[in-house]
Formats: structure tokens, C-alpha cells, sequence
């Protein structure tokens, strides 16, 4: 089977709670097959290729022009379940750990967060986090839309998957954007950081007035794999960010090793998730 990486390596905390949770009989995927990219090279090239055109587009520039245009949510109005069909014909061609399309791999994770008894937001926050992906119907390519997240206009660090097609990105040699703190200060906070642009940063600005503050964090940096699994950018995160970054690695084990469970069966759950989300949501919400 694969071997992760050292850049990429889920971390021994979290790897020892699935085997405590699961035992041998977690899954034929084993938990430390999982995100393994260098494997993913050879046996799904569109997963590196995908990557290599986000690394060498995703620039300041870029990302403060995607801000401009979606963070007014002038996209049209959609209901959750009605954005999760929507997604259904959408599979990730970031993700070498699963070919489900996407609300597959909602209803995956938020099955396994209830069966943890986890908060009803949590659970909610598992069903609804790639909704975002909705950028790709309204015309987006999928490099500015899914994959791993990480800061613009700083150094990219070299525990980013895929580092080496940084070296065409625009900013890589910047005078300022390629140093350590580039345009921003120690420890000021995410909430000042410009990210890579994609479906975290979208949906965020799509529901963050609808779900309590740990929700809204967790959606917007789940994606935030160099900083949440590989320890990267602590200089950049503030007292607030570390104390929400607890929520992200709970939520993570949800979204990542879900992925090796059977498919769900969509209608017979769709009663209780249509329930969930009107607890939070009203019937329409601007996209």
C-alpha cells in the first residue's frame, strides 16, 4: 500500500484515535494511506496536475480578484439541499482518496460526526464544508476552487504539497511576498491573511451570519492543511486562531477518513439533514 509522505503525514495523534475508534477493521484503506500525493502522482496524474496549475496561478493578485468578485454574493439565491444536489455531478480532482461526488462525501461525514455524538453544528458543519465548490458551476476552474489552502503574499512553505511548482508562480522570488512574514505581521491573525482562493474562502462569506463562530472558522480553513497537520505559519495565528484551530483538527478526522466508508444512501437520510438545516438556515440564502 502507499506511504504518506513526511510533508504531507496525517499526525500520530489523530492516526492512534482512528485506530482506537476502528480497530483492524476500519477499512481495506489503511489510515496512513491517505493523502499520500506522491503515490497520487503516479496513479492519478490529474491530482498533480491539478496542483501544479494552482501553485502557479494562485497569486496575490489573483486571490484579492476573486475576493472582488464573490464576496458581495451576487451569484443568485440556493437552498443547502438544493446546493448539495447541485454538487452531485462534481467529483474533486484534487483528492486522490476518493471518485464519490460530493454529496456522497457530505452525507459520509456527517454520518460519522453523529455517530460521535458530535454538536448538531458540527455535524451540519460536516454535511455543508464543500459546498463552496459551487464556484466550479458558475465557471471557475477547478485549481481556483478545490485543494489544499494556504497564505498569498508570503513565503509558501515548503510543507505545501506539490512545493516545487511554486518556482513558476509569479510571486515566488517577489522581493517582499517570498519572505517569511511578506505583507503581513507576527501573529496578527488569519482573519488578516489573504488565502489561496477557493471553496473554503467562498462558502465562508455564504454562511458565516448563519452558524456560530467555531462553524464558520472551521469551513473557512479546513483546507489549511500546512497549518492545521503539518505545524506550518504558527507565526502568523493569533491567541483567537489557535484556540479555534482544536475545532478544525476535530472536524478533519470527519472529512478525511469518512472517505473510506460505504456510500451512503441519500434518501433514506435526507429527512433528518432537511431538518438540520432548517434549524440554521432559512429556505433560500444568497450564492
Amino acid at each position: 500500500m502507499r506511504n504518506l509522505s513526511e510533508a504531507i503525514r496525517v499526525s500520530e495523534a489523530w492516526e492512534t484515535f482512528i485506530k482506537q475508534k476502528y480497530g483492524d477493521n476500519f477499512s481495506s484503506k489503511e489510515t496512513n494511506d491517505f493523502r499520500d500525493y506522491e503515490a497520487a502522482s503516479e496513479l492519478q496524474p490529474t491530482v498533480a496536475n491539478l496542483y501544479k496549475e494552482n501553485h502557479e496561478k494562485q497569486t496575490l493578485e489573483h486571490v484579492l480578484k476573486q475576493k472582488e468578485k464573490y464576496n458581495g454574493l451576487t451569484h443568485g439565491e440556493m437552498g443547502i439541499w438544493e446546493a448539495l444536489e447541485v454538487l452531485n455531478t462534481l467529483v474533486d480532482e484534487s483528492d486522490p482518496d476518493t471518485q464519490m461526488t460530493q454529496i456522497m462525501h457530505a452525507l459520509q461525514s456527517a454520518e460519522a460526526a453523529r455517530r460521535d455524538n458530535q454538536p448538531r453544528w458540527m455535524i451540519l458543519v460536516a454535511l455543508i464544508h464543500d459546498l463552496g465548490k459551487y464556484l466550479f458551476f458558475l465557471g471557475e476552474p477547478q485549481w481556483t476552487v478545490v485543494g489544499d489552502t494556504f497564505p498569498v503574499g508570503c513565503e509558501f512553505s515548503k510543507e505545501i504539497v506539490y512545493h516545487k511548482y511554486f518556482e513558476k508562480n509569479p510571486d515566488f522570488n517577489h522581493p517582499e511576498y517570498s519572505s517569511r512574514y511578506g505583507i503581513y505581521t507576527p501573529h496578527c491573525g488569519l482573519d488578516k491573511i489573504h488565502m489561496s482562493y477557493g471553496h473554503d474562502e467562498y462558502l465562508y462569506h455564504v454562511v458565516k451570519d448563519f452558524l456560530p463562530p467555531e462553524a464558520a472558522f472551521i469551513i473557512r480553513y479546513h483546507s489549511f492543511y500546512p497549518c492545521h497537520t503539518s505545524g506550518q505559519y504558527s507565526w502568523l495565528l493569533n491567541e483567537h486562531d489557535v484556540k479555534m484551530m482544536k475545532w478544525v483538527k476535530i472536524f478533519n478526522q470527519y472529512d478525511l477518513y469518512s472517505k473510506a466508508e460505504e456510500a451512503p444512501n441519500v434518501e433514506d437520510l435526507k429527512p433528518f439533514y432537511l431538518d438540520l438545516i432548517r434549524e440554521f438556515f432559512p429556505d433560500k440564502i444568497k450564492w
